[in-house]
């Protein structure tokens, strides 16, 4: 679409971004979206008039290719490519450290929303609303007045309203999605399958206090007619389904498979990303028939596993009802899993602490070295420094130690919300 000039103002409606997400060290949009730009920023909107991204176009904007985006959950997040020396794809397997304005379990703790150039971009939109808001009408082409009074219509108590009926549809905020989200840079539609976990273990920050309960068939047709109302025209804009919550793994093969089915019918999602957390016992349990359910209607399925530890004297420290022989057969599983599906990966979650026992590392350095050689690379395993640890900058050391044993790809879990 051609741009509008409007005073010092360049908008451009529905442009076309990429088909497809991509990693790149340099900003890439996914879908489509409309843009107005000023001489310092650029402000970026999807389909139903929400802003998205800001970037700056300025000298003072920390790099060309940093941003800041905000969620359907209502955060901001900036994308950072870090400082000098700093190894994010090695980390994080993305070109990008998402920063964001909560506690997480993350390594580092940078808080760039201090930093005074971020908080005059914020200032920069708040001012271009109030403009945009002011603005006469008049004479301006049909799309272009329709975009503008769909942003006027999005202010700060508009989405903030947005995300409160998000949570209402979903029965609460999820408090964690799967770390294999960031290949759709954690974009996702959920639809709460289950609510609460198997396990009730003491490291966990995430958890729900309450006992593991399936979803009705009921419940679950009413959020996907609330979510298809909901998102509107931006649902073009999804390629990734959430089936939450905690361990949706163990819903079971017909409540997943109808779930899913129904998702991608209601929704128009023409074989998207699926993405779904488990536990050891539920993917024990799970049947053959659920991962060729999934391998056929979507384009890629992950399955995301707490496993935690192989060590007995950790599993006991953190409070988790498994013997290490559970879990060994569990990440046995995983992996024929993925050696059996082209388009199904099965990943898992490790823990790292200053008071775990040596044994953790030694066995979990083990475990992860002993992948077979036609295994190499398929699936992934994620570390994550306990939230109770009092220096986990300095876990890093033993971040690279299991990186460097392990012949699975690893890299650090960086707990984000919906």
């Amino acid at each position: 679409m051609p741009s509008h000039r409007l005073d010092n103002l360049a908008v451009t409606i529905e442009k076309d971004g990429a088909s497809r997400f991509a990693k790149a060290s340099y900003p890439i949009r996914f879908g489509k979206y409309s843009e107005i730009s000023t001489p310092d920023y650029e402000f970026q909107f999807n389909l139903t008039g929400d802003i998205k991204f800001i970037r700056g176009l300025h000298a003072k904007w920390r790099h060309p290719s940093e941003l800041l985006k905000r969620t359907d959950g209502n955060d901001w997040v900036f994308y950072s490519l870090g400082s000098v020396g700093q190894k994010i794809v090695t980390w994080l397997g993305e070109y990008y450290l998402p920063c964001l304005p909560y506690p997480s379990n993350s390594f580092w703790e940078h808080n760039p929303f201090t930093d005074p150039d971020i908080m005059t971009a914020f200032g920069a939109w708040s001012q271009l609303y109030a403009n945009l808001c002011g603005m006469r009408r008049d004479g301006l082409p049909g799309e272009v007045k329709e975009f503008l009074d769909l942003v006027s219509q999005n202010d700060e108590t508009a989405l903030h309203e947005k995300a409160k009926r998000l949570r209402s549809i979903m029965g609460g905020r999820p408090s964690v999605l799967p770390p294999d989200t960031r290949h759709v840079d954690y974009e996702v539609i959920p639809l709460m399958v289950a609510d609460g976990c198997l396990y009730h273990c003491d490291f966990c920050c995430v958890k729900s206090p309450q006992p593991f309960t399936p979803r009705t068939r009921d419940d679950i047709a009413g959020q996907l007619s609330r979510l298809k109302d909901f998102y509107g025209r931006n649902l073009i804009n999804y390629k990734g389904l959430f089936l939450g919550n905690h361990d949706a793994l163990a819903a079971g093969r017909d409540l997943l498979s109808m779930a899913a089915g129904q998702a991608i019918e209601a929704l128009r999602m023409d074989a998207p990303e699926i993405f779904l957390f488990g536990s050891v016992d539920s993917l024990l349990r799970a049947e053959g028939e659920l991962f060729d359910y999934l391998s056929r209607v979507s384009s890629f399925s992950y399955i995301n596993i707490g496993l935690e530890s192989v060590d007995a004297a950790t599993l006991a420290a953190i409070n988790k009802p498994l013997r290490v022989a559970k879990v060994k057969e569990a990440f046995q599983k995983m992996l024929e899993l993925n050696r059996a599906y082209d388009n199904l990966a099965v990943t898992a979650n490790f823990l790292l602490g200053e008071d775990l026992s040596p044994g953790h590392y030694q066995s979990l350095a083990e475990l992860l070295g002993g992948v077979p050689d036609h295994l190499a690379g398929k699936g992934a395993v994620y570390l994550s420094p306990m939230m109770a640890s009092r220096n986990r900058l300095a876990l890093l050391d033993n971040f690279y130690e299991i990186k460097k044993a392990s012949r699975l790809p690893a890299y650090v879990y960086l707990i984000q919300r919906l």
